[in-house]
């Protein structure tokens, strides 16, 4: 590059200590009369080259309404100056390419117009924070900004691998990052604040995760260790625990196992889930959960290994999909409660099926013949009530069904029972959700209760010596009656 000409030369002033700037970097500062910085909140900047002529973006920081805003106007700024006869030299903490918005952005914007580019390496706060921590990121370390985490509701990463979460510049902003980081992070996991990494106030700070807002050392130059949760706690360690089961050393009944021959455990596991959720047991949830988990991963797997589809594609499906139905989170959409999302969510559902061409659809098509009858009657009434069709009133409701107990009552036909018997529980179903009650989880909790009462009942019986069978049904609905006192 030829200097006096319109170009923009970008420059790394290292981690801090002037001391620790590149030969390349320190030669060039001294042949220079000008620099432009994008802060001069930077140790290295008081150790500069008397003779330059230094400015900086600082006020736009005071003036600017977000970091974002602040790194659009620097921008611009330097790209007008850089198109100037002279060019200009542009300068940031660390490496012009690591943890920092600027110059990438610069660099793109100088490339489309054909305005020269020249990068001055220098030292990224990474390698004093390697030093200082003892540590080194290969394999996997996760290289985490903290602006970005503290704007999620969870971390984007695995918890397995180390993590780096760089520009903690407040205990406000440690305070967000601590929040999101314990959704998935215990409070007591250990970790390191490393403050200004690579100058003579470096600090390293080990502490429980809870504490990170409490450090009276955090600034500019804060840097977040995360150490890694244990071996198993990622989707993507569980990932490859299938696919090796699957592998040619892996196990021959998995190797085995196809979509239909999964089926059943598919199903049983889902049952099994719903039972440790009727049990409102967390340890049973957790584990159950993780089985109905591996039917899933294991069908992805098999899916991917006959080139079906990958779980990346299960994954992106769903996410697209609540992405576009909820308009009302992640769009601009208006909503005036429930009733109103639900009335989207099946507009949106038959747009998606105009748009891919699918034959247009009843709204009660939609529902799995393969639920439970009682789940499959409470759906079909939820999506008739979204078009309006529903009782107005509790009354309405009350009255349907003493008309179909009537029906009941008068039916003389073993077929006439059989439809009119149906037709109070559809109508007992409509009023369960009318309520907001789940009648297939209602009628599974008596189950419940019912199993547990004539278990009491049995016991009574072995007790007092006397098959249960002869028992009377006075007897039996007197320990029944004590059964509802004794066990609930």
């Amino acid at each position: 590059m030829i200097q006096g000409s319109p170009s923009i030369t970008l420059l790394g002033l290292g981690p801090g200590d002037a001391a620790l700037l590149t030969r390349q970097a320190w030669s060039f500062l001294e042949s220079i009369s000008e620099l432009h910085l994008r802060t001069n909140q930077h140790p290295a900047v008081a150790e500069l080259p008397p003779h330059l002529s230094i400015h900086s973006f600082d006020n736009l920081y005071d003036t600017a309404e977000s970091f974002e805003a602040v790194y659009a106007a620097i921008v611009e700024q330097v790209l007008s100056l850089g198109r100037r006869p002279q060019g200009v030299v542009y300068a940031v903490p660390g490496h012009p390419f690591v943890a920092e918005a600027t110059c990438p952005e610069i660099a793109r914007r100088a490339a489309q117009e054909g305005l020269p580019i020249q990068v001055i390496e220098g030292l990224s706060f990474l390698e004093p924070t390697f030093s200082a921590l003892g540590f080194d990121p290969l394999p996997r370390m996760t290289l985490v900004d903290a602006f970005e985490l503290a704007g999620l509701h969870v971390p984007s990463f695995q918890p397995d691998a180390p993590a780096l979460i760089t520009q903690i510049h407040s205990p406000a902003q440690a305070s967000e990052v601590k929040l999101t980081l314990m959704e998935v992070y215990p409070d007591e996991h250990p970790v390191s604040l490393v403050h200004a990494a690579g100058t003579n106030q470096q600090v390293v700070e080990q502490l429980p995760l809870y504490e990170i807002d409490r450090s009276p050392h955090i600034g500019l130059l804060t840097t977040l260790f995360l150490p890694p949760l244990g071996r198993g706690t990622s989707f993507e360690a569980f990932q490859e625990v299938i696919a090796h089961l699957r592998a040619p050393d892996g196990c021959p009944w998995d190797r085995e196992q196809t979509h239909q021959s999964l089926r059943t455990h598919l199903l049983e596991e889902t049952y099994e889930a719903l039972d440790a959720l009727d049990n409102d047991n967390p340890q049973e949830m957790q584990e159950e959960f993780g089985d109905l988990l591996l039917q899933i991963v294991l069908h992805a797997q098999i899916a991917s290994e006959y080139g079906e589809y990958r779980m990346a594609d299960v994954i992106q499906t769903i996410f697209d999909k609540i992405v576009r139905r909820h308009p009302h989170v992640f769009g601009d959409w208006e909503v005036e409660g429930v009733g109103h999302v639900l009335q989207n969510w099946e507009k949106l559902k038959a747009a998606e099926r105009q748009a891919n061409g699918a034959s247009e659809k009843g709204i009660l098509d939609g529902v799995s013949l393969a639920l439970p009858a009682l789940t499959q009657a409470q759906e079909y009434q939820a999506r008739a009530a979204r078009m309006g069709f529903e009782w107005p009133s509790l009354q309405g409701y009350l009255d349907k069904i003493i008309e179909e107990c009537r029906e009941l009552i008068q039916a003389e036909t073993t077929q006439q029972r059989n439809l009119e018997i149906g037709d109070v529980m559809f109508t007992l179903v409509n009023l369960a959700r009318h309520y907001g009650i789940d009648a297939e989880s209602a009628l599974r909790e008596t189950n419940i209760r019912f199993r547990r009462r004539f278990a009491y009942l049995e016991q009574a019986a072995q007790r007092q010596g006397r098959p249960l069978s002869e028992f009377s049904i006075e007897e039996m609905l007197a320990l029944w009656r004590e059964s509802k006192t004794s066990i609930e």
